[in-house]
């Protein structure tokens, strides 16, 4: 009978150990780290400092949400022109770095609510004649290969067509030299990197008032990761809420500009 018994609570306990090994092993499964592809060259968004470490607005807002959502975050340069492809083909996991919601983007990637609002301005060097985007015509136009600003110029066909070229560079920090060296008549950037930019060269740059059209920066997903969307919205609502994504905003803008 002793035997008997002892058996029986043996078979029991065994029951429970394996039951709570199971119980584990569901509730760690999915992702305890998420990999963040990103433009490493893409300033105030996110870029490299002067220690060869990868800062910006983005990094801090990635870090900020994925600690709230218990995650290790991981940031991984990408060809920002293949961010697509790097998403689904699982090399990152996320892509958050001054990404635009495009109808045409949405069709293949899921995107959070919108974070920041952006214009597509036009930079001109200080001393140059153009003053509207009609004095675009006959000009070389620089941009970055990828970006939204060459969706934004694809939507304004007329005024495209006028240019002498656009070229099309791997950044806009590129662009940008190019134009202060005479290469280009403008540029057509994200307003947060062009202001960003120029701010550090008083005096040398100049903003259009014309624009290329407004947008919204999301972070964006694979169409199947509902779960990690959800957590990473909820941290991002959480953060506006308590103030920390403002705070994270005045430290790069000097300004509280997220949505």
């Amino acid at each position: 009978m002793g035997e008997w018994v002892l058996k029986k609570w043996l078979c029991a306990a065994l029951g429970l150990l394996m039951f709570g090994l199971l119980a584990a092993g569901c509730g760690n499964s999915g992702p305890k780290k998420i990999v963040v592809g990103l433009d490493d060259n893409f300033p105030p968004m996110g870029f490299r400092d002067e220690n060869n470490e990868i800062v910006g607005f983005d990094i801090d807002m990635a870090k900020e949400a994925a600690k709230r959502a218990g995650l290790e975050v991981e940031f991984k340069p990408i060809d920002w022109s293949s961010k697509e492809a790097e998403l689904n083909g699982k090399r990152v996991d996320v892509l958050w770095n001054g990404l635009t919601i495009t109808e045409k983007r949405k069709e293949n990637i899921a995107f959070t609510k919108p974070y920041m609002e952006n214009h597509q301005i036009i930079i001109v060097n200080a001393n140059s004649p153009i003053k509207t985007k009609a004095d675009l015509a006959g000009q070389v136009v620089g941009t970055q290969d990828g970006s939204s600003s060459v969706e934004a110029l694809e939507k304004e066909e007329a005024v495209l067509k006028s240019f002498k070229e656009l070229k099309k560079y791997g950044d806009y920090v590129a662009a940008l030299m190019d134009l202060k060296a005479g290469r280009l008549g403008a540029v057509v950037v994200d307003e947060v990197v062009g202001r960003y930019y120029i701010a550090k060269k008083p005096g040398e740059y100049t903003v259009l008032n014309d624009n290329f059209g407004t947008e919204e920066y999301g972070v964006g997903l694979r169409k199947d990761d509902n779960a990690l969307l959800d957590k990473l919205q909820k941290a991002m609502d959480d953060m506006k809420k308590d103030g920390t994504s403002g705070k994270i905003s005045q430290k790069w803008f000097g300004a509280e500009i997220v949505k």
